[in-house]
């Protein structure tokens, strides 16, 4: 089985034979069939949050159920379904209440590691998924059916960059009808911020970005304004475009810390800064405390938008059939695997929304 192995953080990925551990209870393998590249992948590749290597990246994935272990329960070999990185135990107190990302149960991505490559050695199933792969073995919880009709690039969006964006607005913030939005970042899951919020009902929603195709993109998914980040008076056209008021919510889909450091200047009392972005660990913002409390603002993370899969993957693919949430447009090249250096260095440059791994 081929896979796309990093021997060397910040190396080029290599096209490496592998193994796969049989499915342990409670686990499935799946055969994948599109694999779409997320920024996380990158950072990950360039040892951002630390690691382990050798390592097989990628975990934005959909394809076919072919074997099924001890214990797996709704699912059988044949079954399409989404592949994700979101693993949860069901039972640790953040799972009880309903937060399934934030699990609590541990995994050592290396000690529990499925993956072997060619002379028996360890590979850790990066970011517990390991999809840069045919095939992946991954914990049921990981999972999630979809409709056959479904294309497998179109779902493989699904899996992270689609949920972590929409679910930020949906989820994290709860944004109701008639809020005011900034979204900093319009790349591929910015977009999808500003989705969010155009399903949520947001009347102004504001697209802060570097590029100006980037900005057309934010004017096409759904913002109202297209505000260039580096412009002298970006505060004040911000506030401008909610009556001097502010925003209600900030979403910075960035890792830039410049951005974290500035997103409260565009916020109206009792806003809130959802961070959904992931700066590499290390890397610090700075805040004026008093700030933030004279106006009773808040700040959140949002990891993975909140989303329960069972929940949320149904209704965004309704969305998605109802022609109200827009997936083909997220994807603009498709690569082979042993393309993948190609698809990621494109990835790195900051032009594409989403590029995609599609197999044979």
């Amino acid at each position: 089985m081929k896979a796309a192995v990093c021997r060397e953080f910040g190396a080029d990925l290599s096209i490496e034979e592998i193994t796969l551990e049989a499915p342990k209870r409670g686990q499935v393998q799946v055969k994948l069939e599109a694999c779409a590249i997320c920024h996380s992948d990158i950072f990950a590749q360039d040892g951002a949050w630390g690691g382990h290597l050798p390592a097989v990246f990628g975990h934005e994935a959909a394809g076919r159920i072919t074997e099924v272990g001890d214990g797996v329960k709704g699912y059988a070999v044949g079954d399409p379904v989404l592949v994700t990185l979101l693993r949860s135990c069901g039972a640790c107190p953040s799972c009880g209440s309903g937060h399934l990302v934030n699990c609590e149960e541990p995994y050592d991505r290396v000690e529990e590691s499925p993956i072997r490559l060619k002379d028996g050695e360890v590979a850790q199933h990066g970011i517990s998924t390991g999809a840069f792969a045919e095939s992946v073995v991954v914990d049921q919880s990981q999972i999630v059916s979809i409709p056959e009709d479904l294309s497998m690039d179109v779902a493989s969006l699904l899996s992270c960059g689609v949920i972590t964006g929409l679910g930020a607005v949906t989820n994290t913030a709860g944004a109701r009808p008639g809020s005011t939005v900034a979204v900093i970042g319009a790349g591929g899951v910015g977009l999808n911020a500003i989705q969010g919020a155009v399903l949520s009902g947001c009347v102004t929603i504001v697209a802060l970005d570097l590029e100006d195709d980037k900005l057309d993109g934010a004017l096409e998914f759904g913002a109202t304004h297209a505000i260039k980040a580096t412009d002298a008076d970006v505060v004040d056209k911000v506030k401008a475009a909610t009556g001097g008021r502010g925003v209600d919510y900030v979403f910075v889909t960035v890792g830039a810390i410049k951005a974290f450091e500035t997103a409260t200047d565009y916020l109206a009392p009792r806003g809130e800064v959802i961070m959904v972005g992931m700066p590499p660990s290390g890397q610090f913002a700075s805040y004026e405390p008093v700030m933030i409390t004279a106006l009773s603002q808040t700040i959140k993370g949002s990891l993975m938008g909140e989303t329960v899969l069972k929940r949320d993957i149904p209704w965004l693919i309704e969305q998605y059939k109802q022609g109200r949430l827009k997936l083909d447009e997220l994807i603009s090249n498709r690569y082979s695997l042993d393309q993948i250096n190609e698809a990621i260095e494109d990835t790195k440059a900051g032009k594409s929304r989403r590029n995609v791994i599609v197999f044979d």
